[in-house]
C-alpha cells in the first residue's frame, strides 16, 4: 500500500475527511490525526465493513512545550467547537504532557515525549503507528506494508509490552483476519 492509497482509504471515512480538512484551522503545533481512526478505517474497508465501523473515537495528537493544563484545555475547547457537528468523540492530547498523567492512569512510567511523532513512534503495535498531519502528510514509521496485510507485531519502542496480547485480541475480535506475528 502506498501513502496515497492509504490516504484515499482513510478519507473514505467522512469523519476522518472532515477532521483532516479542518485540522489546519485548529492551530495546534505538530497536529496529527492518528490511531484507530486511521488503521481502523483501513481495516474496515479491507474487511468489507463501513469505513466508520468499530471506531470509538478520533485521536488528535499535537506537541506544545507549554505543559500547563490551561494551554491544553484551550486547544481541546477549540477542537470541540471546530468538530462539534461531527459524530463521534474527538480526543485531543498534547503529547508533551503525557508523561505527567501516564503513571496515575496506568501505573506505569513513561518518559517525556519530544514531539507528536514521538508519541506515534511508541504505539504498542507497529502497523498501527500511523498519523496524518495538517498538511495531509502520512507518517508511518514502520511503513504501510503490515497495515495492508493485517500483520501485527509488537513495537519494541513501546513502554507497555505487557498490554500487547490484550490489544491484539481486541483487534482480532473486530477484524478476525489479522495475523499476530508474535504468536
Amino acid at each position: 500500500m502506498t501513502g496515497q492509497e492509504c490516504l484515499t482509504l482513510v478519507r473514505r471515512n467522512p469523519v476522518n475527511a472532515a477532521i483532516l480538512d479542518r485540522l489546519p484551522a485548529l492551530g495546534a503545533p505538530q497536529a496529527h490525526l492518528t490511531a484507530g481512526a486511521l488503521f481502523g478505517t483501513v481495516w474496515n474497508l479491507l474487511s468489507g465493513q463501513p469505513p466508520g465501523a468499530n471506531i470509538a473515537d478520533y485521536d488528535l495528537f499535537y506537541w506544545d512545550a507549554d505543559l500547563s493544563y490551561e494551554a491544553e484545555d484551550a486547544v481541546i475547547r477549540r477542537a470541540d467547537a471546530l468538530f462539534a457537528d461531527l459524530p463521534g468523540t474527538v480526543e485531543v492530547r498534547n503529547q508533551a504532557r503525557v508523561h505527567l498523567w501516564f503513571r496515575e492512569k496506568t501505573g506505569l512510567e513513561r518518559p517525556a515525549l519530544r514531539s507528536a511523532r514521538d508519541g506515534i513512534d511508541q504505539f504498542l503495535v507497529e502497523c498501527t503507528a500511523l498519523g496524518i498531519d495538517a498538511r495531509g502528510e502520512i507518517y508511518a514509521p514502520f511503513g504501510l506494508r503490515d497495515l495492508a496485510a493485517g500483520r501485527l507485531r509488537l513495537n519494541r519502542q513501546n513502554h507497555t509490552p505487557g498490554l500487547y496480547r490484550a490489544k491484539v485480541e481486541s483487534y482480532r475480535q473486530r477484524w478476525p483476519w489479522l495475523t499476530d506475528c508474535e504468536a
